[in-house]
């Protein structure tokens, strides 16, 4: 895409504080560190490495006082990966798509199931489209307290073309069909890049185990004499 065709996918970004050059080195690192998979790796172990090294990419880019000011947040909190704006005003995670990824002339949805903690945020996302609505709250409130559970959510969704093309967009979603998001109320097509040489969607999170549940349960230090 270029031209006049992605000025107004470019201004677009710059409001939500983000570039395709962001998201296409970050893309390109995760998958140079798939590609280091061997047979010996566990089967689902390329597509996990993509997903993990897309969002570690992400957040240390746009956390370094270097690269980025304000730098955004990083949360991890219920196995989401997540970039959050400095003024809390919407988040961003990784994962992978199926259909159409970048071109808004087809349909997508996110590649594998997703559990009840994703599915709560997509509904959530809905409610901020009807009222406009933006969320500020502290760095603690970000990192610990509901508002996270109540920002505005976006996905850098990603897959790969019948040609096996890297291919990706920034989209918002808003609903979900079973475990799957199937709809969006905005998509921005972000590039096409080359073959990244493997499957970069056998799985997304390692919480992914096709009933779509989300981990439910609290580490403890162990208490020591």
């Amino acid at each position: 895409m270029t031209g006049d065709k992605a000025r107004p996918h470019e201004e677009r970004l710059q409001q939500l504080g983000v570039t395709t050059k962001l998201f296409r080195d970050a893309l390109d690192q995760a998958a140079s560190d798939a590609r280091m998979c061997t047979a010996f790796d566990a089967p689902s172990m390329p597509g996990i490495t993509f997903w993990s090294r897309t969002n570690r990419y992400l957040a240390e880019q746009l956390t370094d006082p270097k690269e980025q000011t304000p730098v955004w947040k990083y949360t991890t909190r219920d196995s989401i990966l997540r970039v959050v704006h400095p003024t809390g005003s919407h988040a961003i995670t990784a994962v992978s798509g199926a259909g159409g990824v970048g071109d808004t002339d087809r349909k997508v949805r996110s590649k594998n199931p997703k559990g009840r903690v994703m599915a709560q945020l997509v509904e959530d996302n809905v409610r901020f489209e009807r009222g406009g609505q933006t969320v500020i709250g502290s760095r603690d409130e970000f990192e610990f307290g509901g508002e996270l559970d109540a920002m505005p959510l976006w996905f850098l969704l990603y897959g790969r073309t019948e040609d096996g093309r890297l291919v990706a967009e920034l989209s918002h979603p808003v609903k979900m069909e079973g475990k799957y998001v199937n709809e969006w109320s905005e998509r921005i097509p972000l590039f096409t890049g080359e073959d990244p040489g493997f499957d970069l969607a056998l799985l997304d999170s390692p919480d992914d185990d096709g009933n779509g549940d989300d981990l439910d349960f609290e580490v403890r230090s162990k208490k020591t004499t």
